[in-house]
């Protein structure tokens, strides 16, 4: 994984969509609205799904200053996972994205999962706020271990949507 401090932050995050499904409180979204959009739907659905291969040139950079993990395909910012440092060795996982072209192709997928490699040799542990982390913890129970255990966030039961 490359880490550079001075990455710039994605410039086309994806707009979330105004349609929204009904979703379980603990669905680990910052508003604490318990409300799924679209989006959100479409990238749990990808990491529910069996593993992709991972895109070629898909590189992830953790810019620690604005506090995210940005794929790049080429020379393109594509996807996202923002993150907040607690003071207690503990990673906020907030929110990942993917740009509408780019999904459905395994990248929110790598991405979660060299995030979650990345805190696993930092030694750290992570709380789940997002929704689509969580569902690929889910599926991939290796990870359970990195879960803070006095601040899991949202990390019980499987997303059942419509």
């Amino acid at each position: 994984m490359t880490v550079n401090d001075g990455a710039p932050a994605m410039t086309e995050a994806a707009e979330p969509s105004r349609d929204a499904l009904p979703h379980s409180a603990e669905a680990g979204h910052p508003d604490e609205t318990g409300t799924l959009n679209q989006d959100q739907v479409v990238l749990i659905d990808e990491v529910g799904r069996e593993p992709h291969a991972p895109t070629r040139d898909l590189h992830v950079v953790n810019d620690e200053r604005l506090g995210i993990y940005d794929a790049i395909v080429g020379d393109r910012e594509v996807a996202g996972l923002t993150y907040n440092v607690a003071g207690d060795g503990r990673i906020v996982l907030l929110a990942t994205s993917v740009i509408p072209e780019f999904r459905k192709q395994g990248i929110a997928t790598e991405l979660i999962r060299r995030v979650l490699d990345d805190v696993r040799v930092r030694g750290k542990t992570v709380t789940v706020r997002c929704p689509i982390v969580r569902t690929f913890i889910e599926h991939n129970p290796e990870y359970t271990d990195l879960i803070d255990r006095e601040h899991p966030g949202a990390t019980q039961g499987h997303t059942h949507l419509p």
